[in-house]
């Protein structure tokens, strides 16, 4: 029934927006099949290939969390005109596909190979010429897997992560309302496995930090960087710097740790935001860096992705699109504003000049890890944040804009010492830690024109 109703809303977003070009080479059609995995689960799957004969360049997608192997249908098309093999797949635990939600675990990585398999025998694809891509989930399992299987050449990771213990615990900070939505996704469209619902019991009540922390670092691609270097396949990452789920400053780190061709590409928006008019098969500045991608290092055309500059920023206001050598490039110089007091009746201090001392200022912060109170430092223009507005106690410190031509990138940091005070009857903070050092922020900042 689920896989009815998603072919039922495929066919109407193919029929009102996805055009075809005139030119555009003949193809089988879609095509869909099943996959059986090692462990004999079944995967749903659908692939199109080009009528031209011989060998063609491939490209897999596994779908993101919570959608199924349909979600690419355009992509998938547009690629297959253009001369591609093109495979998409449900994995494991969603939808009509067997099993349960492995998480981007060992499981999935094992059936992203046996998807391989199949593609190589049963296709027109050159297995020397095989990319994955996705958003997401999608993602995520892509970058894994070609840190495991050599045949993966080229990558595109869309709205990934690459440290999945950053994304849940952020700053040591548990992160409930991005990871609440993925698991009520789950558990409308998934089936879960023992192991992923005490481990998201454990997540939520708190507990069993280091066997939640061990179960996301098997499943983050930077675990294995260096069999991921060893592979050496070209990966693009793409993402939005206002990515909730997946905060893009981990993709920074891990882009700046690969030894193979690579590229990141950062634009205003949230969590698959970017990417996502491309799905419906609109243009999109995602999809057609990940077309020349792939038609780079697969298909060997020269058409100048690999020598241009590697980091793409996008402006947050319509600014000209940045491109920079490598991260360090992104960032000139550093500039350092002081905090002000904090006036007693708005909460809010200036930012800015010489720091002023001998001032303290209380602010309530809840009991537990989530990021329900906060300090926030910002200039002229930027949005409060939802935890600083719950709790107006909370000091926030603004500046006013310093003139024409100024811009913040990548990522503005501040420091501050704080003192625990506890209410009665509440936990005493532990007498080896009198003090608290702060920082922040997690997000990198875009261009401003």
């Amino acid at each position: 029934m689920r896989r009815s109703l998603s072919l039922l809303a495929v066919a109407v977003l193919a029929a009102t927006t996805w055009a075809v070009p005139a030119q555009a080479a003949p193809t089988t059609g879609f095509r869909f099949i099943d996959i059986t995995a090692p462990d004999g689960v079944v995967l749903n799957a659908n692939v199109i290939e080009p009528t031209s004969p011989g060998r063609h360049p491939a490209v897999v997608f596994p779908s993101s969390w919570g959608l199924n192997d349909l979600e690419y249908v355009a992509q998938a098309g547009a690629l297959a005109e253009g001369g591609y093999t093109v495979l998409s797949y449900t994995p494991r635990g969603w939808w009509a596909s067997g099993g349960e939600i492995d998480t981007a675990g060992p499981k999935d990585v094992a059936d992203a190979s046996r998807v391989l398999d199949w593609l190589v025998a049963n296709t027109t694809a050159d297995a020397s010429r095989i990319g994955m891509a996705g958003v997401s989930y999608g993602a995520g399992i892509s970058l894994i897997t070609s840190a495991h299987d050599a045949r993966v050449r080229a990558v595109a990771a869309l709205s990934g992560w690459s440290d999945l213990v950053a994304s849940l615990y952020g700053g040591d900070t548990r992160r409930l309302q991005s990871s609440a939505l993925l698991v009520g996704a789950a558990a409308l469209l998934g089936d879960t496995s023992a192991e992923f619902d005490a481990v998201i019991a454990d997540f939520y009540a708190n507990r069993n930090i280091p066997g939640v922390k061990a179960f996301a670092q098997a499943r983050s691609a930077a675990a294995y960087l260096p069999a991921l270097n060893a592979n050496r396949p070209a990966v693009l990452m793409a993402s939005g710097y206002g990515d909730t789920i997946f905060p893009p400053n981990q993709l920074v780190d891990f882009y700046g740790a690969l030894a193979g061709p690579k590229r990141l590409e950062l634009a205003p928006g949230d969590h698959a935001i970017p990417e996502l008019t491309g799905l419906a098969g609109l243009d999109n500045h995602v999809w057609t860096s990940v077309r020349r991608w792939f038609d780079r290092h697969l298909s060997g055309i020269a058409n100048g992705i690999d020598t241009e500059p590697s980091v793409v920023l996008r402006s947050m206001t319509g600014g000209p699109v940045e491109a920079y050598s490598n991260w360090a490039a992104t960032s000139t110089t550093t500039r350092r504003y002081g905090l002000s007091e904090v006036n007693w009746l708005t909460g809010t201090g200036g930012l800015g000049g010489t720091a002023t001392t001998g001032w303290s200022r209380r602010a309530w912060f809840n009991d537990d890890t989530v990021a329900a109170g906060e300090w926030c430092c910002c200039p002229t223009g930027c949005r409060r944040s939802p935890a600083s507005r719950r709790r107006p106690g909370c000091p926030r410190w603004t500046a006013t804009t310093p003139g024409s031509g100024w811009a913040t990138r990548p990522a503005p940091r501040y420091a501050s010492a704080a003192a625990p005070r506890c209410t009665p009857g509440s936990p005493r903070p532990s007498a080896a830690a009198p003090s608290w050092r702060t920082s922040t922020t997690s997000t990198p900042w875009a261009p401003a024109a």
